[in-house]
């Protein structure tokens, strides 16, 4: 199985979870991710990041082995575009 590509993490991501706006990087084996979803209204960040992984399914034990993301509610996204604070934070 070959490693799967930015854009393919961000496809299995899409398909399982209704999202705003997804941003994947990544080099085949590790990868961040920003995910924003209105589904995370509400939930802590620990849920909400076992909901992304129940998006990627099976996929997260065999061909992804690091995971790194950020995970927003539309709201949370759009205050920190607004105060800059996206492209600041974003550090491996």
């Amino acid at each position: 199985m070959s490693n799967p590509t930015p854009q393919d993490v961000q496809r299995y991501i899409a398909d399982g979870l209704t999202c705003d706006h997804i941003e994947v990087e990544g080099d085949g084996q590790h990868f961040f991710a920003t995910i924003v979803s209105a589904e995370f209204e509400g939930l802590i960040r620990i849920r909400r990041h076992q909901r992304v992984y129940a998006a990627l399914g099976a996929r997260m034990e065999a061909q992804i082995h690091a995971l790194s993301m950020k995970t927003l509610t539309p709201a949370e996204w759009a205050s920190q575009r607004a105060s800059g604070a996206v492209a600041a934070s974003h550090s491996h």
